[in-house]
Parts: C-alpha cells; sequence; structure tokens
C-alpha cells in the first residue's frame, strides 16, 4: 500500500484537496486499497483554510510516507520551522516529495529544492526565481520531475500530477480511466505549456468563442473565413469585426497560434516526424510551420523537440 499525506497549513486553499481526489478514484478503480490517504497539519486537529472552511488534519509525526504533498496558499508566508524540518526528513525516507502551485515556495524555504528544476504558478514563477536563486525555476511547465521531488504549475495542474504519479504506479490504463471518470483530460504531459492559445484571447461571447473551439477540432482543414464564420453563425464580415473587436486579432494570426500551439505538444511528446507534425495542424508543409515557430518562438520547432526531450 502507498501511504500519501497531504500537508496543509492554516491559510490553504481547499484545491489542495483536489489531487488526493485522483488517488480515491484510483482505488475505486482498481478494486483495492492501493493508497492510504492522509491529510496532516504539525498540530492536528482542524485548519482553517483561505476560504474559513476548516479540515480536519492528523499530527504529521515522522514523514513514514511513500509520497508527501504539500499543499498550496494563496498568500505566501513564512512557515514553521516544525514543518521545513519535515519536508527536510520527507527528502530522505518518501519515494516522492511534492508541491503544486506555490507549494513551491514552502519546499523551496526547506532547501528542497536547491539545485533543482522546479515550476509554479506563472503568476509567482518570478518571485519564486528571486527569493531562491539556487533554483532552476521553468514557469512553462505543467509539472516537473526532478528525481524524487515533483512541483507542478496553477492549482489544477496539481491533478495532472497526480494522475502522472498514478499512471507511473499503476500504468496507463488506470490513470486514463481515472481521467473519464472526473471527466478531465488524460493527461497533460509534464512538458506541456501552462499557457493556451485559446485561453489568451479571451472570447467574450459564445459565438466567437464556438468559433475558435471549431479551428481547434478542424486544424488539419484550410479554415476559411467563411467557415469560422459559419460556425459562428455570422456573415463573414460581421465575424471577422467581431473577432478582431474580442481577440485584437486577425482569424487567421488566432488561427496560427492555435496551429502553433498544437503543434509545440505534439513537438516535445515526440512520438512523430516533423513532416506529420506540420500535416496534423494544418501547416502543410514543413517550411510553414518553422516560420510560424520561428514568430511565436524564436526557436525552430526541431530546438523546442530537443529542448523537451533534454527536460524528460
Amino acid at each position: 500500500m502507498h501511504r500519501i499525506g497531504l500537508v496543509i497549513y492554516p491559510g490553504v486553499n481547499v484545491m489542495s484537496l483536489a489531487p488526493m481526489t485522483v488517488f480515491e478514484m484510483a482505488n475505486a478503480t482498481s478494486g483495492k486499497n492501493i493508497y492510504d490517504i492522509r491529510v496532516l497539519s504539525e498540530h492536528g486537529g482542524p485548519v482553517r483554510s483561505s476560504i474559513g472552511v476548516s479540515i480536519q488534519t492528523e499530527v504529521f509525526g515522522e514523514p513514514d510516507f511513500d509520497t508527501v504533498i504539500v499543499g498550496a496558499a494563496s498568500e505566501i508566508g513564512e512557515s514553521s520551522p516544525a514543518l521545513l524540518a519535515f519536508l527536510r526528513k520527507a527528502l530522505g525516507i518518501s519515494r516522492r516529495l511534492a508541491a503544486p502551485c506555490t507549494g513551491a515556495f514552502v519546499l523551496a524555504e526547506a532547501g528542497v529544492l536547491d539545485g533543482r528544476r522546479a515550476t509554479t504558478h506563472w503568476l509567482y514563477a518570478r518571485d519564486l526565481q528571486a527569493r531562491y536563486p539556487k533554483i532552476n525555476v521553468d514557469d512553462d511547465r505543467i509539472f516537473i520531475t526532478d528525481g524524487s521531488v515533483w512541483t507542478s504549475a496553477g492549482m489544477s495542474a496539481g491533478l495532472d500530477l497526480a494522475l502522472a504519479m498514478v499512471e507511473s504506479d499503476l500504468g496507463s490504463d488506470i490513470a486514463r480511466s481515472v481521467a473519464k471518470k472526473m471527466v478531465i483530460y488524460h493527461r497533460r504531459t509534464g512538458g506541456q505549456s501552462q499557457f493556451s492559445a485559446l485561453l489568451e484571447m479571451e472570447p467574450k461571447t459564445d459565438r466567437i468563442q464556438s468559433a475558435l473551439i471549431y479551428a481547434r477540432a478542424h486544424l488539419r482543414t484550410a479554415l476559411s473565413v467563411e467557415q469560422l464564420a459559419e460556425a459562428a453563425h455570422l456573415s463573414p464580415r460581421q465575424f471577422t469585426r467581431a473577432f478582431r473587436d474580442e481577440t485584437g486579432q486577425s482569424p487567421a494570426k488566432a488561427v496560427e497560434h492555435l496551429r502553433v500551439e498544437a503543434a509545440r505538444l505534439m513537438m516535445e511528446e515526440g512520438h512523430h516526424s516533423i513532416d506529420v507534425v506540420a500535416r496534423e495542424t494544418g501547416f502543410a508543409n514543413r517550411e510553414r510551420m518553422r516560420r510560424a515557430f520561428l514568430r511565436a518562438f524564436g526557436q525552430p520547432p526541431q530546438v523546442i523537440r530537443r529542448n523537451a526531450t533534454q527536460s524528460a
């Protein structure tokens, strides 16, 4: 049995509990109690969360857990000496030590991340790097594994981190089944970017949102303005004007951003040749894709793939 200990403290965000559901569902899916899940704190008893809801905990005692996960908080404060000592011990005893989102600051304060690659929510990445210069902070990864230490991006990325752990422990079939039951994507890879072209465009109306969703689902096709306008139930002229007003860019530029995002993910996964990636994401040929990558990232696709391989 794998003992999972989630360590929380006053002001923790309740989203920190979400990854525990992944382990709970893995138990239900496999039909076995593979994971023994405990919520821990320095003193035990109720711990008040950031929204005022109290969470019942056990005293953390000795770190005799297979996996220790540190909760995240909306406000970054100073950790207690006992918590930091517990985490330092856990580094030498537990198989895995993890921190989603701002939990990385707690691991950093304990010195656990010194000399390691780590990530956190992109909003806090520069602060983490400035406070702890011994860490190699990468603000554009969903999660990073460096030895026995795992860190992830914003709090929902803790689900990706937990799914990756389940996949490592029990195989991809169980992890995929857990993701399906939780109605979440199986699974964003650790190397995937935190940023989404669809989210960054922030369309204000359902019509423009529908057009973008249609575009992302049909990247392999030519995707004319007429097609996108039809998906939005607007005339091409109305659509073009509304699209620019809502996203600040032309439909053609937005489609290129979606294609680049999809191509980058395929390149980082490393399962397909550059020609196949270019064809599947609608660039038609590798030269057009190379020029788009240079505009977006300042690097050609080969460098993106090499960097992802080295990170892995």
